[in-house]
C-alpha cells in the first residue's frame, strides 16, 4: 500500500504523542497503562453479535463499551442495554443516523444534537462517538456527555485525518456543555476495519507492537472493534475477520501484562480524569 509507506513516520506511532499530561500522577494502583475496549455497532448484522462478543470478553476477564446508532437499520432494545449494564459493561451513542451528514453544518449538528441528547437521557448514557470519526470538539460540547471518543492519536487513513497527537485522554473545556466540558479519549490502536479488512492483516501484530510502545510510555490503549466485521465461526465474508485475532490480542494482554493494566470503562476513566486533571490543567 503506497499510502502506508508514505505514512511510516507518523503511523502507527507518532513521535511526541507519548508526552505525559502536566501534573501526571499515573493510573490507579500503580498500573502501567489503561486499557479501554470499545465497539461501534454499525448495522443489524453487528447488533445481532453484541451479546456474543460480550460473552467472549467476559470469558477472558475483560469489560468493554458498545456504541449504538439510534436511528439506523436496527432497533436498540432496552433489554439489551440492561443486559450489558447487568454484566458491568457500558454503552454509548454512535451519532444519530450514520449518514455522513452530522457535521455538514452547525445548523444540522445542533438540530440533531437535540435528538441525540434525548437518546442520551432515555438510555441513561454518558458517552458519544461520531460516525466515521468526524469531529468538531466545540460542537460536540453541545451534547450532555461526560466523554467523547471521536478522535485518534494518529491515523492518516481516516476521512478527517488530523489526529490529536496524544496517547492520553484530555479535558475539552467548552462553554456549551452543562458542566463546562468533557473528557476526550482518542483511540490509540488502529481500527479493526483498517487493519484487518482494508490492509488484510492476518494477525494482530500491529496492535501488539503499538500496545507494547504504549505500555512503555504509560499511556492509554484504546481500541475500536466492530462486531459487524467479526466472524464467530470458521467462515469469513469479504469484510470479516475471525474472532481468534481479537482473542489473541486480549490473551496477549492478560498474559504479558497480568495485574499491570487497568481495564477501565470509558465512563470510569472520564470520572478519574476529570477528578485528577480538570482541576489541575484548566
Amino acid at each position: 500500500m503506497l499510502k502506508l509507506k508514505k505514512c511510516k513516520d507518523v503511523w502507527p506511532i507518532l513521535k511526541g504523542s507519548e508526552k505525559k499530561p502536566e501534573n501526571w500522577i499515573g493510573w490507579p494502583d500503580g498500573k502501567k497503562f489503561a486499557l479501554v475496549l470499545t465497539h461501534d455497532v454499525e448495522h443489524d448484522n453487528g447488533y445481532r453479535k453484541v451479546l456474543q462478543l460480550m460473552e467472549v470478553e467476559k470469558e477472558l476477564g475483560f469489560v468493554s463499551s458498545f456504541n449504538f446508532v439510534p436511528e439506523r437499520d436496527y432497533i436498540v432494545e432496552k433489554s439489551l442495554l440492561g443486559t450489558l449494564k447487568q454484566n458491568e459493561f457500558e454503552y454509548g451513542i454512535h451519532g444519530l443516523k450514520h449518514d455522513g451528514k452530522l457535521f455538514f453544518s452547525e445548523e444540522i449538528f445542533f438540530d440533531r444534537a437535540k435528538k441525540i441528547n434525548q437518546y442520551i437521557q432515555d438510555w441513561e448514557a454518558v458517552g458519544f462517538r461520531a460516525p466515521a470519526m468526524h469531529h468538531n470538539l466545540d460542537w460536540i460540547g453541545e451534547l450532555n456527555i461526560s466523554y467523547d471518543l471521536s478522535t485518534f492519536d494518529t491515523d492518516p487513513f481516516e476521512p478527517q485525518n488530523e489526529g490529536v497527537g496524544t496517547i492520553f485522554p484530555f479535558w475539552v473545556k467548552n462553554k456549551r456543555h452543562i458542566n463546562g466540558g468533557y473528557v476526550e479519549m482518542p483511540y490509540t490502536l488502529v481500527q479493526d476495519f483498517t487493519l484487518l479488512v482494508l490492509m488484510r492483516e492476518k494477525t494482530p501484530q500491529v496492535w501488539l507492537d503499538k500496545l507494547d510502545w504504549i505500555v512503555q510510555n504509560n499511556g492509554m490503549a484504546l481500541i475500536n472493534v466492530h462486531p459487524d466485521y467479526i466472524s464467530f465461526n470458521n467462515k469469513t465474508e469479504s469484510e470479516e475477520f475471525p474472532i481468534e485475532i481479537y482473542k489473541t490480542f486480549l490473551k496477549y494482554i492478560s498474559t504479558k501484562y497480568a495485574n499491570n493494566f487497568w481495564n477501565v470503562l470509558p465512563y470510569q476513566l472520564a470520572e478519574y480524569w476529570k477528578r485528577n486533571y480538570e482541576i489541575n490543567n484548566t
